[in-house]
């Protein structure tokens, strides 16, 4: 007899930085891979239709991101987006100095960027090889620079929730020579809410142009306005890959590190239907994003609860401020790649470990530098299709995961 029972759906819950592409924004792909295949730079009825479907995809996303409109560049990444804005920004602001003040939970790219940058400009880039005591800001002095020169890279800590030391950051960006702060709007990994407000207050004080990674933000929580350059990541909230988002003030001064093009800052231009997909997507979900903050809201704390339940784990980042959409959790004794595997067999995908560094197999910067449990960590970052039960479900699977790969392990009985 011939088993006709359907198994259960596959569950995606690794959306943050990739989410399922909204439908609405596979509408607007197609509709403008017909009428916006064109060169917009170019001077024909097929290139003015183009411009027209890129200019409207600008002009949607400045409203959404609170920016004028001729302040909106399309980059080919929201990587893209950050290593140009600090290598920009820094060579700009030479004058002012060789200085970068950054979160020690940023993301890679930006903390890459700002490695390059100094180094660069002469001088010893972090070494960020273990996490530094609670407390401690790292330098390029602390981490072996001996010139005498004032640290042109200074790293400023976190606490357990993963939110940055706020007076340790504006203090270091109301030091002088500093040339750029970079601050992320909410931690992508562990969800936790960063206080932007006040530190790009210190920042515009000092004259300091603040750059926010939102990333993880736009499309799921309120977007801040405290900004000198902010980089939006069209994946995150359910458009295309293949573009990004680079938002700059005008009053913003920067030096293009790469030969005149017309677009100063992406040479090349940017896919019409990518920017004009991305744009809608956007569009749609903060239309909706009220009544999506609470039923995610109330699905996580479920998570949460249900999670802290399964013994020697640790749910980490803020409990109350933070995203509505993203949850982490560490397992002692686990491998974090063998439970993801596990989990993955049982029908289930999730994160583990930083979104943009997890491929290098090695623990999370962020969690590091929160002082948590490392290893045997799983992030989940629910999709607007994400359903109750389909949590549920993962719950219900995940105790018997995580005990089969501590078996597997030889750690059995907790």
């Amino acid at each position: 007899m011939t088993d006709t029972t359907t198994p259960p759906r596959r569950v995606y819950l690794d959306n943050g930085g990739r989410a399922l592409l909204h439908p609405l924004a596979r509408t607007a792909f197609d509709q403008a891979l017909d009428d916006g295949w064109a060169d917009p730079r170019r001077l024909h009825a097929e290139a003015r239709r183009a411009a027209v479907l890129l200019d409207g995809a600008r002009e949607a996303v400045a409203a959404g991101l609170g920016a004028r409109t001729e302040e909106i560049h399309f980059s080919p990444s929201h990587t893209a987006s950050l290593h140009a804005a600090v290598g920009a920004v820094v060579l700009g602001r030479r004058r002012a100095g060789p200085g970068i003040v950054v979160s020690a939970v940023e993301r890679a790219a930006v903390l890459h960027a700002a490695e390059l940058a100094t180094s660069s400009a002469g001088h010893a880039p972090v070494q960020r090889a273990t996490a530094p005591a609670p407390g401690a800001i790292v330098t390029s002095a602390t981490a072996g620079a001996t010139d005498g020169a004032s640290p042109p890279l200074v790293t400023v800590p976190v606490d357990r929730f993963g939110r940055v030391d706020e007076a340790a950051m504006i203090e270091a960006v109301s030091s002088p020579g500093v040339a750029l702060a970079a601050l992320q709007a909410a931690n992508g990994e562990v969800g936790t809410v960063q206080p932007v407000g006040a530190v790009h207050e210190a920042a515009r004080h000092a004259g300091v142009p603040l750059l926010v990674d939102a990333g993880a933000v736009v499309g799921h929580a309120e977007v801040p306005g405290t900004w000198d350059l902010l980089a939006a990541d069209p994946g995150d909230w359910g458009g295309p890959a293949g573009v990004g988002v680079l938002a700059v003030r005008n009053r913003v001064r920067f030096r293009r590190t790469w030969p005149e093009d017309a677009d100063p800052w992406f040479p090349g231009g940017v896919s019409v239907p990518a920017a004009f997909a991305a744009a809608v997507a956007l569009q749609s979900v903060q239309a909706d994003r009220a009544t999506q903050d609470a039923r995610r809201r109330a699905i996580v704390e479920k998570v949460r609860a249900v999670v802290g339940q399964i013994p020697d784990v640790e749910v980490v980042g803020d409990p109350d401020d933070r995203l509505p959409h993203v949850v982490t959790f560490s397992f002692l004794f686990v491998d974090g790649e063998a439970l993801v595997s596990e989990l993955d067999r049982a029908g289930f995908a999730v994160g583990s470990g930083s979104a943009c560094t997890s491929s290098s197999l090695e623990p999370s910067h962020v969690l590091a530098a929160m002082g948590v449990l490392t290893h045997g960590n799983v992030r989940i970052a629910l999709d607007r299709s994400t359903t109750e039960e389909d949590v549920d479900r993962f719950l219900a699977v995940l105790p018997g995961a995580v005990a089969r790969v501590r078996a597997s392990l030889g750690v059995s009985g907790l």
